[in-house]
């Protein structure tokens, strides 16, 4: 093979596989909070907050923001950086998410934090519910993202950003 149709064969094969990429690229459709979506989190988190005792939380824009960002994503990972930030996903094919659906799960954590030992316990996890119920926490945002790939579902991601962060390491929620 001459040193052109080598060329040719190299570009063949880096055009093929930008397709592969391109074509399992993960889509994110975003469906806004209603007015009365973003009042019933809010409604939510005060009423978990006010069970233990600690101040309300108020939305913010800037950190439903910032949750669009991280929703858009499409992935489980928790992203590092000055907000708190909780995540919920829906079965493949199941709801679309509301509020009430990511509260409920954030906040059945409840039983699972042991006060005495600031620890989550029967190896479950807490800290979606301590996060919630964080003393310091003020502001609360949340986006929601259908995320496709290849025009198949895979699920909604509802994420939530709180500012001030909990969660600080050796530090009691409340």
């Amino acid at each position: 093979m001459g040193m052109e149709m080598r060329s040719v064969a190299k570009m063949v094969v880096a055009m093929a596989a930008l397709a592969v990429i391109m074509a399992t690229t993960t889509t994110a459709a975003q469906q806004q909070f209603s007015k009365r979506e973003k009042e019933v989190f809010v409604q939510l988190h005060n009423k978990a907050r006010a069970a233990v005792g600690v101040g309300k939380v108020a939305w913010s824009d800037v950190l439903a923001a910032k949750a669009l960002e991280h929703a858009s994503y499409c992935r489980k990972q928790h992203i590092p950086g000055k907000y708190g930030e909780n995540l919920w996903w829906s079965s493949v094919g199941g709801s679309t998410g509301t509020p009430a659906e990511a509260m409920s799960y954030w906040v059945g954590e409840r039983p699972y934090y042991d006060y005495r030992s600031n620890s989550c316990v029967g190896g479950h996890q807490c800290g979606h519910y301590t996060q919630v119920v964080w003393s310091r926490t003020a502001y609360v945002g949340c986006a929601r993202v259908t995320c496709n790939r290849n025009d198949i579902n895979l699920g909604t991601i509802i994420a939530c950003n709180y500012y001030p962060a909990g969660n600080i390491y050796n530090q009691r929620p409340y």
